[in-house]
């Protein structure tokens, strides 16, 4: 049987901080407590007893003299605790704290005869002293340290999680900066004031914080100038390879002639490309929204793809989307499964999600775990080349969810979700 799962706030730094502060203060209290009480309850037994000692010597003096003894004294007084009187008949001297009649009372006793044997015959001459404000005192102290000692943990107790809470939330801070970073937010940072100021002292979290803004500054600059350097390829080929492209088409006809017409239109198709995936990369992009239904919309991307692919329409769903974009994600799903994949090819739609599976070896595992990266080639020289990197990219514009993955019995699946389009009822409809 498998043990119960602790609530996810039990692992929090606030709630072990806390836990560690009480159980702390829990065991200083405890251990100052014991002290104090020891020692005041020590102090105040040894008062009764010198008192209740002295009493008895005067009682014996007393008794000796054959004079009456005072109403607190006398020989073998009932309620005499019988350790005492055990005691007193070895001829020795002895208090203790026993109840009387329902009230604590201090007991001194000692024999009667002054030896413990003789014509007493072993008896105990004994003196009883009142011992309730005693207890009472005793007892008020341990209330008065059992009420500081909670008073003193609640105080520590809040002041503890007021500044651990502040740590957190340094803490929970940072995390969200770092998990914006992650998401692709390069501007975030989180500007602790204690890494502005080198006069100020800095603790851990805003050692980490500042690491952790230095970390996103430098990645900024590194990606900035891969995007434009990106860019400024695609720009600077644009031109040639207008004019190489014009200049093809005056070649005469024949195999050389189609090869480089051929080569000239790849290398025009990467620069847009390039100057597409640049675009993405600067999130300067513009989305033109409208209805669509996903089944014909997934058709023509078919037909003007040129390839034998399977359209299957399991549930039409209507989508408010960029038709251009869309377009593009699936044209190029389309293409790839052609070009790294084995037919049959088959477009599925269901509701708001379109898949597009082959039947080939699949996506690459580097893929399947951190997405399409650019340019990146296996072992044997294959690669995805741009084409899936624009298709996320085209994705996350529109926000649709487009991911990769292996189909039950083998090959590559990507299923790219749309936000479907939600009809708002017409009040004079309904009427």
């Amino acid at each position: 049987m498998r043990a119960p799962r602790r609530p996810a706030w039990t692992a929090t730094l606030t709630w072990k901080a806390a836990v560690f502060i009480a159980v702390m203060c829990c065991a200083l209290a405890a251990l100052l407590g014991v002290l104090v009480h020891v020692s005041v309850a020590g102090q105040t037994v040894n008062d009764s007893r010198e008192k209740a000692l002295a009493r008895l010597t005067e009682v014996s003096g007393l008794y000796e003299a054959g004079e009456p003894l005072p109403r607190f004294a006398g020989v073998d007084p009932p309620g005499l605790p019988a350790p005492l009187r055990a005691l007193a008949a070895h001829g020795q001297r002895g208090t203790m704290v026993a109840e009387h009649e329902g009230r604590p009372t201090m007991w001194a006793a000692g024999p009667a005869d002054g030896r413990g044997t003789g014509p007493s015959g072993g008896r105990a001459l004994a003196v009883r002293l009142d011992y309730t404000q005693s207890a009472e005192t005793i007892d008020a102290l341990d209330r008065s340290i059992l009420g500081s000692s909670v008073l003193a943990i609640g105080a520590t107790l809040l002041v503890g999680a007021f500044a651990v809470t502040r740590v957190t939330r340094r803490l929970h801070l940072t995390a969200q900066v770092a998990r914006r970073i992650s998401a692709g937010d390069l501007d975030a940072r989180v500007d602790d004031p204690r890494t502005k100021d080198p006069t100020r002292p800095q603790d851990e979290v805003a050692t980490v914080s500042g690491a952790l803004d230095t970390m996103a500054s430098s990645l900024q600059r590194k990606l900035q100038s891969e995007q434009r350097f990106t860019a400024d390829v695609a720009h600077e080929l644009r031109t040639p390879l207008t004019g190489l492209s014009a200049a093809a088409e005056l070649l005469p006809e024949g195999r050389p002639s189609e090869l480089v017409r051929d080569r000239v239109r790849a290398m025009r198709g990467l620069t847009e490309d390039l100057l597409e995936i640049s675009r993405l990369d600067a999130r300067t992009e513009t989305v033109d929204l409208a209805v669509h239904e996903l089944g014909p919309l997934a058709e023509r991307v078919v037909r003007a793809s040129g390839t034998d692919t399977e359209v299957r329409v399991v549930r039409d769903a209507t989508v408010e989307t960029d038709r251009r974009r869309v377009e593009r994600v699936l044209g190029n799903l389309v293409a790839n499964a052609h070009k790294h994949g084995a037919p049959p090819v088959v477009v599925t739609v269901d509701g708001p999600v379109v898949s597009v599976r082959d039947h080939g070896p699949g996506y690459p595992a580097y893929l399947l775990e951190s997405g399409p990266q650019r340019f990146r080639t296996e072992s044997g020289g294959k690669g995805h080349g741009l084409g899936l990197t624009i298709a996320v990219g085209q994705a996350e514009v529109i926000g649709a969810e487009l991911v990769f993955a292996t189909g039950p019995d083998g090959g590559a699946e990507a299923r790219l979700r749309l936000p479907e389009y939600v009809r708002l009822a017409d009040p004079e409809s309904e009427q």
